[in-house]
């Protein structure tokens, strides 16, 4: 009896003329699924299920889509919506308080705001003279006053804020709440990630899918030449129509079945796939969506011409489009992380900033009302962390890790309230602290998902945005 194994090939041969046939058959059903699936009048066949369609999901959602108006470089707590008076009073001394933080290089006084504040509203809440257009919509904000997160360095920082996570091995909060929910429109990705100019720091990371399925990352669009046919590079097919290209793109996908069928699963080919059926239909949508010229003039000239407020525009029409969520981050002159200017020069780098976005954030906000959008959107406005009410140098104010503001808007939470508190100095989150896993938590609530529910299986453990931390902030829920 012969010692050598000889492999047998499980799959039937075929001739020339049946592969040509099976494969020539096979469009036509392959077409005809998907347009069912699309229409909800068919569940698509395992292994070819779209991952971006709608999911229901755990219970009654408070909002639909998430805008992330997101300020790398910590923008200072004291100098925006944060009003403490007795800093002036106690100007450059140095209370036991601030001793008995670690503030890294703060051997500097108390350090007074350089700007003015005034009351706005109803709720007559304080806010710094930097920001009057958002100023002007304090009473539909939800301020958290007492955020804390675990280090006061940026690049941990920002992927706490934007993965839940120091670390940037873990998918992005976007990532997972299109993984929870799918999206609304199969023509654009779930998450789409905008900044003018540069990528906050940790670039990819900040919108990326990690373990997740392919599908599930964030696509990056950089709106500084704000052209809609270059929006995305290598987009545009310039040598096939329409029509060749859909029949081209329906072989490529058949055969990379076939192999899936063999392989039995492929992440990477899965993914491969499922980019390149979005990549067909992107490439029609994209132009349409990212066209700012069909806005009115009106609606242009309240946004204003600022990078940042073309930015916040692009979220209203992604968002009143489908796509699920939208990250905006702030940069400025190419700076990855533009509000820590803050450390030699609060006055005039926080007043620069503030100017390049307030008008835009102002907009937006108004806009999402006028088009009755406002109930099923959450808006936050966040940095990774604050700033330090003690002196860096004579102008400048250090990191500041241990307490610091973000606010929400939209139908899902209280309109007007200000939650949490930091001591008398703004230095530390003393009342109703939150930490980022808290605010993580809120956010996928109000969406309709139970952080502790919405995990994924990833090398013999289940994995969530909020890992095993997070509670529900329940005050500030309306």
């Amino acid at each position: 009896m012969s010692s050598m194994m000889h492999h047998v090939n499980p799959l039937p041969a075929l001739t020339r003329r049946d592969m040509l046939g099976r494969i020539g058959a096979g469009f036509g059903s392959l077409g005809l699924a998907g347009v069912m699936a699309d229409a909800g009048l068919a569940a698509p066949a395992a292994g070819g299920s779209n991952p971006l369609a709608p999911r229901a999901p755990h219970f009654a959602p408070r909002a639909k889509y998430l805008i992330q108006l997101f300020m790398p470089g910590g923008p200072s707590q004291v100098d925006t919506f944060d009003h403490k008076p007795l800093l002036a009073k106690h100007s450059g001394q140095r209370p036991d308080l601030v001793n008995r933080k670690s503030l890294r290089n703060t051997k500097g006084g108390l350090f007074p705001s350089p700007f003015g504040f005034k009351q706005y509203g109803e709720t007559g809440k304080w806010v710094s003279d930097i920001f009057p257009h958002v100023a002007e919509h304090v009473d539909e904000l939800c301020f958290i006053h007492s955020m804390h997160t675990n280090i006061p360095e940026h690049a941990g920082a920002i992927t706490m804020m934007t993965l839940g996570h120091l670390q940037p091995s873990r998918p992005s909060m976007g990532s997972w709440l299109v993984y929870g929910l799918g999206t609304d429109n199969q023509d654009l990705p779930g998450f789409v990630a905008m900044s003018p100019r540069a990528q906050p720091r940790g670039k990819l990371a900040n919108w990326g899918n990690a373990f997740l399925p392919g599908a599930y990352a964030g696509t990056y669009v950089n709106i500084h030449d704000m052209k809609p046919d270059a929006i995305l590079r290598n987009l545009k097919n310039r040598y096939l129509a329409r029509g060749d290209q859909r029949r081209q793109a329906d072989l490529l996908a058949r055969l990379n079945r076939l192999q899936l069928e063999r392989v039995e699963q492929d992440q990477q080919l899965e993914s491969s796939i499922q980019a390149m059926e979005m990549a067909f239909r992107m490439q029609f949508a994209v132009p349409e969506a990212f066209d700012l010229s069909r806005e009115s003039k009106t609606t242009r000239e309240m946004y204003g011409d600022a990078e940042y407020a073309r930015g916040c525009l692009l979220a209203r029409r992604l968002i009143e489009r489908g796509v699920r969520t939208v990250q905006l981050s702030h940069s400025l002159d190419g700076y990855d992380i533009a509000w820590d200017t803050g450390h030699g020069d609060i006055a005039g780098g926080h007043a620069r900033l503030a100017r390049a976005c307030d008008q835009g954030i102002a907009a937006l906000l108004t806009d999402l009302k006028q088009r009755g959008l406002w109930d099923e959107t959450l808006v936050i406005w966040t940095g990774e962390f604050g700033r330090a009410p003690t002196s860096e140098g004579k102008k400048g104010r250090d990191h500041d890790h241990y307490g610091f503001t973000c606010w929400m808007a939209g139908g899902a939470v209280k309109p007007g309230l200000s939650y949490g508190a930091t001591d008398e100095f703004g230095l530390t989150a003393i009342e109703n602290r939150a930490h980022v896993h808290d605010l993580h938590a809120t956010l996928l609530h109000t969406m309709g998902l139970d952080h502790t529910q919405l995990t994924y299986r990833y090398s013999g453990r289940d994995f969530r945005l909020t890992d095993v931390h997070g509670e529900v902030i329940r005050d500030v829920l309306a």
